[in-house]
């Protein structure tokens, strides 16, 4: 399975990024797909995951903020991200699996993603 992320960048605190991810290869199946992020200093972290069936998980951080969502028939998952704020600051990346709704088995290479303040 290869990953492929866009979207990342430097914003200042308040504005958006969308991250886009496209996965190809072996697919067939995969069931949940998401994002995760590890800032400088810190644990790698859960940001969203997705289910087949489109159920979502969200880390308490950004619930009301961001908003995952997946397209089955690009096999791409996509990450909006509102009202950003520096403690958002940390590499983002894409993750697929087979799990139900937090993915853990294949990895992107990871987008920064950078708030200014």
């Amino acid at each position: 399975v290869q990953l492929v992320e866009s979207g990342g960048g430097l914003v200042q605190a308040g504005g958006s990024l969308r991250l886009s991810c496209a996965a190809s290869g072996i697919i067939f199946s995969i069931n949940a797909m998401g994002w995760y992020r590890q800032a400088p200093g810190k644990q790698r972290e859960l940001v969203a995951g997705i289910a087949s069936n489109d159920r979502t998980k969200y880390a308490d951080s950004v619930k009301g903020r961001f908003t995952i969502s997946r397209d089955n028939a690009k096999n791409t998952v996509y990450l909006q991200m509102n009202s950003l704020k520096p403690e958002d600051t940390a590499v983002y990346y894409c993750v697929v699996g087979f799990g139900l709704i937090e993915p853990t088995d294949f990895w992107g290479q990871g987008t920064q993603v950078t708030v200014s303040s």
